[in-house]
C-alpha cells in the first residue's frame, strides 16, 4: 500500500496558526467583516492567508471554492467552514455572530441615511467609485491566486481554460449560473476525480 500522505497536495498542508479559541474566532471574523464593503475577497485572503495564517493559499483556492457553491454569502460559508473546523458547532456559530452582528447594525443605520440621499449626483457618483475600486481589489486578488493553480491537481492550463470558459458562458453567453455549475462545474469534478485516481494508481504501483 503507498504511503497516502505522499498522495496529498499542498492544499492538505497543515496551515501555519490556528484560533486560539471561539472568542478569537469571533473578534477575528467581526474586524473581517467590518472591512468587508465591497471586495470582500481581497479583504477575506488578506486577513486569513497573510495575517492570521489560518490558512495557506492553497487551502484558501479550494476552500473558496467550496464556500461558492454553496447556498448563502461565499464570505459567511467559508467562516463557518473555519470555525467549524478548529472548534466544531460553537465554532462555525461563533464565526457567524462575527461576521453578522455588527455589520448588521452598520448596514441598518446605512440604510436609513442612504434612504435620504439616493437621488443626489454625489451619492450616486460615491457608489460608482466604490464600484471601481471593489472590482479592481477583486481582480488583485485573483491575479495574486493564481499562483496557486499551478499546484492544483488539474493543471494550470485547464483551470485557466475552466475560468475562460466560465467567463464566456456568464459574462458573454449570458447562461444562468446553475447551468455553468452543472456543466463545467461537473466536468471540472471528473476531471480532477480522473486525475487524482491516476495519480493514486500510480503511486500504489
Amino acid at each position: 500500500m503507498p504511503d497516502r500522505a505522499n498522495l496529498l497536495t499542498p492544499a492538505h498542508e497543515a496551515a501555519p496558526r490556528q484560533p486560539c479559541s471561539k472568542t478569537d474566532l469571533f473578534l477575528s471574523f467581526t474586524w473581517l467583516a467590518l472591512q468587508g464593503f465591497g471586495g470582500v475577497l481581497a479583504v477575506v485572503q488578506r486577513e486569513l492567508v497573510e495575517k492570521k495564517q489560518w490558512m495557506t493559499r492553497d487551502q484558501f483556492v479550494e476552500d473558496w471554492a467550496v464556500a461558492q457553491i454553496m447556498p448563502g454569502p461565499n464570505v459567511v460559508n467559508l467562516s463557518m467552514m473555519i470555525g467549524g473546523r478548529y472548534f466544531g458547532l460553537p465554532g462555525a456559530l461563533a464565526a457567524l455572530a462575527g461576521m453578522l452582528a455588527a455589520p448588521l447594525v452598520i448596514v441598518l443605520l446605512l440604510a436609513a441615511l442612504y434612504g435620504s440621499v439616493a437621488d443626489s449626483a454625489t451619492a450616486q457618483a460615491a457608489l460608482r467609485g466604490m464600484g471601481a475600486v471593489a472590482a479592481g481589489l477583486i481582480t488583485a486578488t485573483g491575479i495574486k491566486l493564481i499562483a496557486a493553480l499551478g499546484r492544483n491537481a488539474m493543471g494550470l492550463g485547464v483551470c485557466i481554460g475552466l475560468a475562460v470558459l466560465t467567463f464566456v458562458a456568464i459574462a458573454l453567453l449570458r447562461w444562468p449560473l446553475a447551468w455553468v455549475l452543472l456543466g463545467l462545474g461537473g466536468a471540472a469534478c471528473l476531471w480532477a476525480y480522473r486525475v487524482l485516481g491516476l495519480r493514486e494508481t500510480g503511486a500504489a504501483k
